[in-house]
């Protein structure tokens, strides 16, 4: 047994890893575990090897194990999910929720516990509304979800939408047809669909509308029934487009509302409709309401910061 203070060794397989997944671009998975933990943190043939103090190494040793299970799982790994896993003590958030999209033999999986309940919503209830702010996950894991659905046939197309609200700008300025228009609103399904599907097959689903992105408005009159139906940027939507919406589902079908709060783009005269479902909703079987908050956020860590800080001065006003 090692003397108080004094270094030990600890190794882990890492047998069945992705190494380079592991590791990251120059080792920055390797040194953002150091960082966090004062640890030495190595990959000698087929074992992570950490040296430090005793109760460091063993804190570091829970979070280099998640580290390596996923990279046996080919999920993407990156410092910040790193940070992440240093933050919940290592604990596996994924709730056993896992998606394993066809064709590009990739796994999805939550980051955070916020985002395992989320994707549990979604499974458990027909009509999810997730709302939190940018960063969470909130349109990736739906759409996600969507594709999951599509590839099982538990439904026979997807459909995307969103409000095509100026934020600043004037669609009419903007060159091209109406379709030209609306798309720069639109580009963040098409990239998100094109991060869990073959290009191809996301082509061809298009042209066969099996899957159907579209600014909300298009919707109207249409009944939308075998579909996983996703209304993304919900807090841009009026009360009336919020009630045209939720009315089109049809048999077999389900929906996720997504929207962030703080990022209302409406003429001050007009409510969110996101305000309103909030409020009138609630209570209802089958419908289920999921907040994501800044430690859900996935992207680049000053991210969080940046919400916080604008959270702040909005709670000073």
């Amino acid at each position: 047994m090692a003397a108080p203070g004094e270094p030990v060794t600890h190794r882990l397989s890492t047998e069945g890893a992705d190494l380079l997944t592991l590791a990251g671009v120059g080792d920055a998975n390797l040194i953002e575990l150091q960082k966090l933990l004062s640890v030495r943190v190595t990959l000698r043939g087929d074992a992570m090897v950490l040296t430090g103090t005793t109760e460091l190494v063993e804190k570091a040793s829970v979070i280099a194990q998640r580290m390596i299970d996923a990279a046996r799982q080919r999920v993407a790994l990156e410092p910040d999910d790193v940070l992440r896993m240093s933050m919940e003590n290592g604990r596996d958030t994924s709730g056993g929720t896992r998606i394993v999209l066809p064709g590009l033999r990739k796994i999805i999986q939550p980051k955070t516990a916020g985002q395992a309940e989320y994707l549990q919503a979604i499974a458990d209830n027909d009509i999810v509304v997730g709302i939190g702010p940018a960063g969470t996950g909130k349109t990736y894991l739906a759409v996600a979800a969507a594709v999951d659905a599509l590839s099982r046939k538990r439904v026979k197309r997807i459909v995307l939408a969103r409000p095509a609200v100026e934020a600043g700008e004037s669609l009419g300025f903007l060159p091209g047809d109406m379709q030209a228009k609306v798309d720069p609103y639109l580009r963040p399904l098409y990239d998100a669909l094109e991060d869990m599907m073959p290009l191809e097959r996301v082509q061809k689903s298009l042209e066969t509308r099996v899957i159907e992105i579209a600014p909300l408005a298009y919707m109207r009159g249409r009944t939308l029934a075998d579909a996983f139906v996703i209304l993304d940027e919900a807090q841009n939507a009026t009360n009336a487009q919020m009630k045209m919406f939720l009315t089109r589902l049809g048999v077999n079908s389900r929906a996720v509302i997504t929207g962030d709060k703080t990022q209302v783009d409406l003429p001050k005269r007009e409510e969110s409709g996101l305000f309103q479902i909030e409020r009138i909703l609630r209570g209802i079987e089958g419908i289920a309401f999921h907040y994501l908050n800044e430690t859900d956020i996935i992207r680049h860590r000053l991210v969080r910061d940046i919400v916080k800080a604008y959270a702040a001065e909005s709670a000073a006003e």
